[in-house]
């Protein structure tokens, strides 16, 4: 299985937010520490603000921060509230596929059953489990490791 880029991107975005702990984070913050599109960026964040995983804040000295707490955050809900287009293969989408096995095919099942371990094995995890050693990964993008005071 291979994840969107706005997956791939959200879930950068809140583990980079929650390294800033209550500080607010720039979109151009985050596509410098990424090297990512801003663009991108500003529909990543759009979209992680209107299902409450961000806060943003508008105009001058404004940004974003993680708007719930990391524990809260669980992966596999996030990923699967990203992955819009969640077709692993042809025969998954019954209304538009053209697979002339479909209907008898035992791999469908199958690989159904693996997306869903995938899901959850996510869905164990919290965004605080990727952040537990924060900081490694904070002198990754230069962030003070000592000013993280976020609980995580």
């Amino acid at each position: 299985m291979r994840l969107t880029r706005f997956s791939d991107y959200s879930l950068r975005v809140l583990m980079y937010a929650g390294l800033a702990s209550e500080r607010l984070v720039t979109i151009a913050e985050l596509a410098d520490a990424y090297a990512i599109s801003s663009n991108h960026l500003m529909k990543v964040v759009h979209f992680l603000s209107q299902h409450g995983y961000l806060a943003t804040q508008r105009g001058k000295g404004g940004g974003l921060r993680l708007g719930r707490d990391p524990a809260a955050v669980n992966l596999g809900e996030l990923v699967r509230l990203t992955e819009t287009e969640d077709v692993l293969v042809e025969c998954f989408d019954r209304e538009h596929s053209q697979c002339r096995i479909g209907g008898v095919c035992r791999l469908t099942g199958l690989l159904r059953d693996a997306q869903e371990a995938f899901y959850a094995e996510l869905g164990r995890h919290t965004l605080a489990d990727l952040l537990q050693q924060p900081a490694p990964l904070a002198r990754v993008f230069g962030i003070d490791p000592a000013s993280i005071t976020r609980r995580v």
